[in-house]
């Protein structure tokens, strides 16, 4: 509470003094990308789909969902893939999860440092027989994925395989 001067010319106050408002600050909405590095190792691989299924029932896509199992699913089979067909020795794999801000898609990006192994467009399983040991985990990809494709890594050697996995709005609540 502040006090009137006694004499209307005197511009002393004994009140408290009187401080501008802050301006309001604008908050972002929180980021919904989730990115770190993991040893190429089967260890890694394990703790990359773990923090990813962490990071998306944070992101409102609850654990034990038909969006959240498959994205998670993608998650494992690129970095499984990334341990055992793109690992150098000394080097780490890369994950990267985004979901765009109006929450119909999450991207999945997992990055390696090996450039001559790149992933083949898996054949139908009809065409597949018993002894194929590679190709099922791109073929799971191709299947739950809205799109997937891989590109060369932009700042050194390997590549980038990414996936997009279309969410249906209300369809896991």
């Amino acid at each position: 509470m502040t006090t009137k001067p006694i004499n209307p010319t005197d511009t002393t106050e004994t009140g408290q003094p009187i401080t501008p408002c802050a301006p309001l600050e604008v908050v972002p909405p929180p980021s919904r990308t989730f990115e770190m590095r993991f040893t190429s190792t089967p260890r890694g691989a394990r703790l990359a789909r773990r923090l990813a299924a962490v990071r998306l029932d944070a992101w409102g896509i609850p654990y034990a969902t038909g969006p959240h199992d498959a994205v998670v699913l993608i998650v494992a089979e690129f970095t499984a893939s990334a341990v055992q067909h793109g690992h150098v020795p000394g080097r780490d794999f890369h994950l990267r999860l985004h979901a765009t801000p109006d929450g119909r898609t999450v991207r999945v990006e997992v990055t390696d440092t090996r450039a001559e192994r790149h992933p083949r467009r898996p054949t139908a399983p009809e065409e597949m027989d018993g002894t194929d040991e590679a190709g099922r985990g791109l073929l799971l990809v191709s299947r739950l994925a809205t799109r997937w494709d891989w590109h060369p890594r932009p700042d050194g050697p390997g590549k980038t395989v990414w996936a997009e996995y279309a969410l249906l709005p209300l369809s896991w609540r």
